[in-house]
């Protein structure tokens, strides 16, 4: 209950000084689930005030691409609306900046995973909720963070594990790499979220319906409450330790009553 005081203290106190002093203010990188879990908060102490407006001042969510996982809320002035914001934000970066991180050598750089992109990062002392997404192909990444560690990233930062790097901010667009996906097919006796997740992980229906109790899984940012949801197409899931999928949907019935269906796992 204190921290939700905190955060909700945090968010009056960016609206009120975008307001104040006419210039974008904004929070820290946020998951989906922990954006869902703000303006949750926001509804409930009657601060929404309008659509993308937190008490009185106009607000837009943003991670450096249009389909970010982890993004930054950020409050605007008076001159200022989204689509401006963004237009600038992609000329002259000032709330996030996009580091193209590569092997100096790559004929003898280390495959490198999310992980250890991250880890490096984390190693230098910058805390997680600096870093958005990191898109890699397993030997470079553009990472997003944070405007003002892009610097010391870029200076510091020359070696992940056995590998020689190189750092340069860039803009955004040209990052080049999407996330890889393998499309799954099987039978499920129904939509719900645990006979999903069973097909998807390899998992027996109590395990699933365990990771659900445990607060593990997130619908389009949502915690998941109930195993007994019936999953929409086209719903986003992730799954703290396995990882995420997009359901694509029923694509047709077999002859035993069961439901073929369509996953994409990243």
């Amino acid at each position: 209950m204190n921290n939700d005081k905190i955060l909700l203290g945090r968010i009056r106190d960016l609206a009120r000084r975008a307001y104040e002093n006419n210039y974008v203010t904004h929070t820290e990188f946020l998951s989906g689930s922990e954006l869902y879990d703000v303006k949750s908060m926001c509804v409930a102490n009657s601060m929404i005030t309008g659509d993308n407006q937190i008490e009185g001042v106009d607000y837009c969510v943003y991670g450096g691409t249009s389909e970010a996982e982890r993004s930054v809320m950020c409050f605007l002035p008076s001159y200022l609306d989204a689509e401006g914001f963004l237009l600038q934000e992609e000329v002259d970066p000032e709330v996030i900046s996009c580091i193209l991180i590569e092997p100096v050598n790559r004929k003898f750089a280390d495959e490198l995973t999310h992980r250890d992109f991250l880890g490096a990062l984390m190693n230098m002392g910058i805390e997680r909720n600096r870093i958005g997404d990191i898109m890699t192909d397993q030997t470079r990444a553009y990472v997003f963070v944070m405007k003002e560690v892009a610097q010391l990233i870029c200076d510091e930062l020359c070696r992940i594990k056995h590998t020689t790097v190189k750092c340069k901010e860039v803009p955004a667009k040209e990052c080049d790499i999407v996330p890889e996906y393998k499309e799954l097919e099987g039978t499920v006796s129904s939509e719900r979220l645990d006979a999903i997740l069973a097909l998807v992980y390899k998992l027996s229906r109590s395990k699933a319906q365990e990771l659900v109790e445990s607060e593990s899984v997130f619908i389009d940012g949502k915690t998941a409450y109930s195993a007994g949801y019936d999953l929409k197409e086209g719903a986003r899931v992730s799954v703290r330790g396995y990882g995420k999928f997009v359901y694509d949907g029923v694509q047709k019935s077999t002859r035993k009553g069961r439901l073929s269906v369509k996953i994409k796992k990243y």
